[in-house]
């Protein structure tokens, strides 16, 4: 018996290619949520397959009590891809575990034991980083005994303040807020940010877990404002399924034999996961994709009926709606076979594979507009009624 914790769609995928899955059932549908953004380069890409398969033909597994060249591999070929040189890379297996090295390495680092963090955000259910998330309903008591601060996204002068007030070990914030409902911080804001943290001796942590990895039009989200973190926190989008995480390290940040580790991370078929998907991102230009597609697509959205706002960048868009989400979604699936995600109670999020295509971007528009039109008939009619 399973521990029931979550509300699941009634979806039994048992087959995936592409922007495409297909149930048990035999119905297809469309996905544009690839799983909480976790699928980047699309599902069963064959660059990926073949380097996996092959990957696990070698070795799979061993823990980090051996040498793994992989692991250097990765290292290096992720400075290249994402253009952030002068960092040194740990490996983990998960978004939350990464965020949770990141606040434990600005802590030793530091000395210092409290955290800013902003409000909206979600850096994930392990202990700091549920702690450091704006969402008390997960939050256990033990959780709530670390010290954290919350402050406004795009309140610069409330974080130059706080900043300055408290001897904080990090400020942490992701690079665009993704649970929070798509919400992208202002260039001005994170400029800000790293001059506050440099004059307060505190480090800079961009949670890229969810923007990172192209989704946002540049590799890492916070390249638009033209900063540069401490360290970077990676995970989804990283493997394309496979689990695997890690941070980014800022080159001056001193390491010592034990302060992180961990049994799984970086191991054989994570590493190989980790490069076929910077393979295919470099090799089909996914990056740049993502920034085009995703701004027709946000201009479009912005002229639908029914749409009261449209943002985000690149392939990471939030779409707030004037129907109720959980009625719209559910619509979408059922008459469309779409699979969106959600925040709050009015706003769609999209987090399609970023290969999707002009014409699977157009299938989705001409769905939304129907099933838009069909909810405002329907509550018109009951309202006259």
């Amino acid at each position: 018996m399973l521990f029931k914790v979550y509300n699941q769609m009634d979806i039994e995928p048992v087959e995936a290619a592409g922007c495409w899955i297909r149930d048990k059932r035999g119905k297809k549908y469309l996905d544009l949520y690839g799983g909480h953004a976790v699928i980047s380069i699309g599902h069963s890409h064959p660059r990926y397959v073949e380097r996996v398969t092959r990957q696990l033909r070698a070795i799979g597994f061993y823990s980090n009590a051996v040498v793994n060249p992989l692991q250097e591999e990765l290292a290096a070929r992720l400075a290249v891809v994402s253009g952030c040189d002068g960092y040194a890379l740990f490996l983990c297996n998960s978004g939350a575990e990464a965020n949770e090295n990141a606040l434990k390495l600005a802590s030793f680092v530091t000395g210092r034991d409290a955290i800013l963090a902003c409000r909206g955000a979600f850096h994930g259910r392990t202990s700091a980083a549920v702690a450091v998330t704006d969402q008390p309903a997960i939050q256990a008591p033990l959780n709530k005994s670390h010290a954290v601060s919350f402050v406004d996204l795009d309140d610069v002068a409330a974080l130059t303040a706080l900043l300055a007030s408290c001897r904080y070990a990090a400020f942490i914030v992701e690079g665009i807020q993704g649970v929070g409902g798509i919400r992208v911080p202002s260039p001005a804001f994170l400029q800000a940010a790293r001059a506050a943290c440099d004059d307060t001796g505190t480090l800079l942590v961009l949670d890229e877990i969810q923007s990172g990895h192209g989704r946002s039009g540049k590799f890492f989200a916070f390249q638009h404002a033209g900063t540069r973190p401490d360290i970077i926190s990676m995970a989804k989008g990283m493997g394309n399924g496979f689990p695997v995480a890690g941070i980014l390290v800022n080159e001056a940040i001193p390491a010592r034999e034990g302060m992180l580790g961990t049994t799984f991370g970086g191991n054989h078929l994570a590493c190989a996961a980790a490069l076929a998907v910077l393979d295919v991102i470099e090799e089909e230009g996914l990056v740049e994709h993502a920034a085009a597609l995703g701004k027709e697509l946000l201009r479009q959205l912005g002229r639908e009926e029914g749409v009261i706002e449209a943002r985000g960048k690149g392939l990471m868009i939030g779409v707030d709606i004037d129907i109720p989400h959980a009625i719209f979604r559910r619509r979408l699936l059922r008459d469309h076979g779409i699979i969106t995600g959600c925040s709050g109670k009015n706003t769609l999020r999209l987090l399609p594979p970023l290969p999707i295509s002009r014409e699977e971007i157009e299938l989705f528009l001409v769905a939304f507009r129907e099933t838009m039109q069909n909810l405002t008939s329907e509550r018109d009619e009951l309202y006259r009624n």
